[in-house]
């Protein structure tokens, strides 16, 4: 008699979804306006420790692998028309806000916000302080720069309104790598910003680095990661390489019939640069993340977004209540953002003070959120602060993801029943990790959506 072969389980794809934010815009769907209001959504919220998110739709161009809402250049009179639709949408949430509200930490994001000149960036600071009451110099604030708009006289109005936190795009160091991701920049252009940011004086410094460009290796991975460590960053963010509909790769760059040979080389490239971080006195906070042991605290650290309300300006941000999650019209076409940049700043304060786009949030997602965010955290969510915010366990809600979790290793079985951490193989594997907790619902409305 034969024996039976059990085939082995096909091996799962590591780098699915980047979830940065649960679930995606590609899942929001349009809001009646009469359901709505910013008012009524606001009005049972907890609201003495929100969170601020300014966004500048703006870069000077527009790297290959980008797929953020993001528009290249701005004709005359843009960036002060849109500065003025901020500051319309600013007075209609700070109306539907109420006296009671007090912001805990606060980001300019985008785009390129340091795309604003000086004196925008000014305007900017004076927007979040006077017409929302977010005191920036009391509160840890995290802006995000590109080297060619990190001038000396941007980074001192960011450090002098400030700014703890700076955060720049390098994604290499290698000249040649960069003009593979289309990235056009200079090494000498970067180490220039570097020095600039460094005598600015803000407290910390992040780089972000990509791996996964074609050609690259582990010795021109290290080669990266040495030039960014000559800078002693406080933060170091390591971002495997995607490549998404209507992008400059997107157009041009086939990884393969299965991408197979391309999730191998991102994961090795991973574990090198991992490994390399934590053998120079870094500590991972999560994938992506790894901060310096020795980085100071700008107070902003205990931050964590599955549970604050987030405010956020601009037409590509998110706000966050209990119950929806909102923002404007997403796309990555740059026809298409323009258009939507166009609409932005022509509304009125009255056109502000409702919700467009959005996810309702009941029980269940609120569940799934918590426990994917804490859950892609290196430290791993303790079950008793689930347990105490839910009145469940995240084992019975979730007894066949986490079993399936568990089986492949991805879970640190020391840590339970306490804690429930991710296995160094489960913190790699994150990009698959994630989009394993997303509900069908989710699931169906982002594979329905036609990228636009």
């Amino acid at each position: 008699m034969t024996p039976t072969t059990t085939a082995a389980p096909p091996a799962v794809r590591p780098y699915q979804h980047y979830v940065y934010a649960y679930p995606h815009k590609t899942a929001y769907l349009p809001l009646p306006r009469e359901q709505a209001s910013l008012r009524e959504l606001w009005a049972d919220e907890p609201r003495d420790a929100l969170s601020l998110y300014l966004h500048i739709p703006f870069c000077e161009v527009r790297c290959g692998f980008c797929n953020l809402f993001t528009r290249i250049g701005a004709p005359d009179g843009l960036t002060t028309a849109y500065l003025d639709a901020l500051e319309r949408q600013a007075t209609a949430v700070r109306e539907a806000l109420g006296d009671g509200a007090r912001f805990a930490n606060a980001a300019f994001g985008g785009g390129t916000p340091t795309f604003l000149e000086a004196a925008e960036l000014e305007r900017l600071c004076d927007l979040a302080e006077r017409h929302l009451g977010a005191g920036l110099t009391t509160i840890p604030l995290s802006v995000e720069a590109s080297p060619a708009t990190a001038t000396a006289d941007r980074l001192a109005v960011l450090a002098d309104r400030g700014t703890t936190r700076l955060s720049l795009g390098v994604q290499s160091f290698l000249d040649e790598e960069a003009r593979s991701a289309v990235r056009p920049q200079r090494r000498a252009d970067v180490e220039a910003a570097l020095a600039r940011i460094r005598d600015a004086g803000i407290p910390v410094l992040n780089i972000d680095l990509i791996y996964g460009i074609e050609g690259q290796t582990e010795q021109s991975w290290s080669r990266s990661l040495d030039a960014a460590l000559a800078w002693r960053p406080e933060e170091l963010y390591l971002y495997p390489l995607y490549v998404r509909p209507l992008t400059g790769l997107g157009r041009h760059r086939d990884p393969g019939p299965d991408g197979a040979e391309w999730d191998a080389q991102r994961l090795r490239l991973y574990r090198h640069g991992r490994d390399h971080l934590l053998a120079r006195g870094y500590e991972q906070v999560s994938m992506r993340m790894f901060r310096r042991a020795d980085a100071p605290a700008t107070g902003g650290e205990d931050y964590a977004c599955q549970t604050d309300g987030m405010v956020g300006l601009g037409c590509g941000a998110r706000s966050y209540t209990s119950t929806l999650h909102y923002s404007f019209d997403y796309a990555v076409d740059m026809h298409r953002i323009r258009g939507i940049v166009d609409d932005y700043t022509a509304r009125s304060t009255d056109g502000f003070r409702h919700a467009d786009f959005g996810w309702r949030m009941n029980a269940e997602e609120a569940r799934r959120r918590h426990l994917l965010q804490s859950l892609l955290q290196a430290a791993g969510m303790p079950v008793a602060d689930y347990a105490a915010r839910f009145g469940t366990a995240p084992g019975d809600d979730f007894a066949a993801e986490l079993g399936r979790f568990r089986d492949r290793g991805w879970l640190e079985e020391a840590a339970a029943p306490e804690v429930l951490r991710l296995s160094a193989e489960g913190l790699a594997h994150s990009d698959a990790l994630g989009p394993e907790l997303f509900s069908d619902a989710v699931r169906d409305r982002m594979a329905a959506y036609e990228p636009k």
